[in-house]
């Protein structure tokens, strides 16, 4: 990363037309605003990320503005806009940078088809990484920040990338997004985690960003075998359970996480095949973090991955 400007040295820059420009592997964003707690957002959790330049081409071009609209003067608002072109309604001015990384999420998932897509966290141990595909509310990121602060390296918290012709994910390490109870419940867990201001009354509740450790974002090149594909959910007071699912039921429930399965028609199917027949999978419950911590740490990764 020394070959790149440092973030801090460029931060002004999003006060100019030129915007500032963040290299997130495998993408580059380009973002122009000038809004303060967005300006803040990037500073604290973007830091360590590779700043390429204005020059650089970008993959997107993203900002966050006020509307010119009667409303900015007695109901400030933000909108999100991509490419010129705005894909979504304004939010409450309060909530800009949640919409900033809402909407780099909805950037990736509708354009970067050269990866099987499927809304999931993904985190890696020795070279094997584990898929957690869940529907929200399922207490997936907080599964994953829980993972991510006992040693296991951030791939993602939203996206798994994979590669059609590997069956390899492509990290890109962004800060997890907790909502609700999960906010004080990785505070407790992880007391030096980064955890940014909390942002109420959002259509996911309340919510916060934990930020990305260092060392994944230093390894944001190396891509991961997948070797586990588990579906879990939080249930209150439940004993922590890891039960075989059934592959056949697994790639269809992976088909429906996916943000582009069917649009990549037979290389999406035949990538999900490949990806559930190398990989082991599980259905997980779980209450107590710590015992989840323990359950994973004794999973064994499949002979074929171990192999790669």
């Amino acid at each position: 990363m020394s070959s790149f400007n440092s973030f801090d040295e460029t931060l002004s820059a999003q006060f100019s037309d030129k915007g500032v420009t963040l290299e997130l592997a495998p993408f580059v964003v380009r973002i122009y605003t000038d809004i303060p707690s967005v300006l803040a957002g990037l500073q604290l959790y973007y830091s360590e990320y590779p700043v390429p330049g204005s020059s650089a081409f970008a993959d997107f071009h993203v900002s966050l503005r006020r509307p010119r609209s009667a409303y900015r003067w007695f109901r400030p608002q933000v909108s999100f806009e991509f490419d010129g072109t705005v894909p979504f309604k304004p939010l409450p001015y309060e909530q800009a940078y949640p919409m900033f990384e809402w909407g780099l999420n909805w950037c990736i998932a509708n354009h970067c088809h050269r990866f099987l897509m499927i809304h999931a966290a993904v985190v890696e141990r020795e070279g094997c990484a584990a898929i957690l595909a869940a529907p929200p509310g399922s207490g997936k990121s907080t599964l994953c920040a829980a993972l991510v602060s006992r040693g296991w390296r951030l791939l993602s918290d939203e996206l798994a990338l994979i590669d059609p012709a590997t069956l390899r994910i492509t990290p890109i390490p962004r800060p997890i997004g907790l909502k609700n109870d999960s906010i004080e419940i990785i505070r407790h867990f992880n007391p030096s985690a980064v955890i940014g201001p909390v942002v109420k009354d959002t259509r996911k509740g309340t919510v916060a960003h934990m930020k990305a450790p260092v060392g994944s974002i230093l390894r944001s090149r190396e891509t991961a075998c997948p070797a586990w594909v588990i579906f879990p959910r939080y249930e209150r007071d439940a004993a922590v359970r890891l039960r075989p699912h059934s592959k056949a039921r697994t790639v269809v429930r992976l088909a429906e996480n996916s943000f582009n399965y069917t649009l990549l028609g037979a290389i999406g199917f035949d990538a999900l095949i490949g990806i559930v027949d190398q990989a082991e999978c599980y259905e997980f419950t779980y209450s107590k973090l710590d015992d989840a911590i323990s359950i994973f740490a004794d999973l064994k990764a499949p002979l074929l991955c171990q192999a790669r």
